[in-house]
């Protein structure tokens, strides 16, 4: 069910279409899914999808791509981070797609049986890098290159961890169900090498 092979041109398209239903997500999270204050953010799906189903480097690929969203508009539309918001963003997303991708392999879940369900502890442990440099972008780097924004941003970080918090966990459960679903898998294995297919044919 899960790649174990480098990334290539079908893998690479598959990756960046991963990136461009992230970015999807969080328009949608900003309109259709945000509630005064609140918008529920999903974009990791795209990022997941590709770490569960491709690896750490599909994984990493989407997390960067899935980034770009926010961190335009954290940085430059809806907010004032920059150009520190336009690189952070990706990479805290980037961090989440490589460790997801990494536990998949090093657990081997793919000859686990009711691997969809070990999807949600996986998804939450693979979010614990992310969270940590989103700790140290607001505590450390806003601080040293946006002083002047520090004193209003900093103090959101507490909000803004748990409210990623909650997102990562219903991102967890979406992802079991897809995971478990056979036809989803199917049209998501067709990206992968003949590799990948004779390994899940024998799981």
């Amino acid at each position: 069910m899960f790649a174990k092979v480098g990334l290539n041109l079908k893998i690479l398209v598959f990756t960046v279409m991963m990136g461009a239903l992230g970015n999807v997500l969080f328009l949608l999270s900003e309109t259709v899914l945000s509630w005064g204050q609140i918008a529920l953010d999903i974009s990791h799906i795209g990022t997941l999808i590709a770490a569960i189903y491709g690896g750490p480097l599909p994984g990493l690929i989407a997390g960067i791509l899935v980034g770009l969203g926010p961190g335009l508009y954290f940085g430059y539309i809806g907010g004032s981070l920059g150009l520190l918001g336009l690189i952070g963003l990706p990479v805290g997303k980037a961090l989440t797609g490589i460790f997801v991708g990494l536990l998949i392999r090093w657990l081997k879940i793919e000859k686990r049986k009711a691997s969809s369900l070990i999807v949600i502890p996986v998804v939450l442990a693979g979010y614990v890098p992310e969270c940590i440099f989103t700790v140290f972008f607001f505590q450390v780097l806003v601080a040293i290159f946006l002083p002047l924004i520090s004193q209003f941003v900093i103090p959101l970080l507490v909000p803004i961890l748990i409210k990623a918090w909650i997102e990562v966990g219903i991102m967890g459960f979406f992802m079991a169900a897809l995971v478990g679903n056979s036809g989803f898998s199917d049209f998501v294995r067709q990206y992968f090498s003949k590799e990948m297919s004779e390994g899940t044919a024998e799981t």
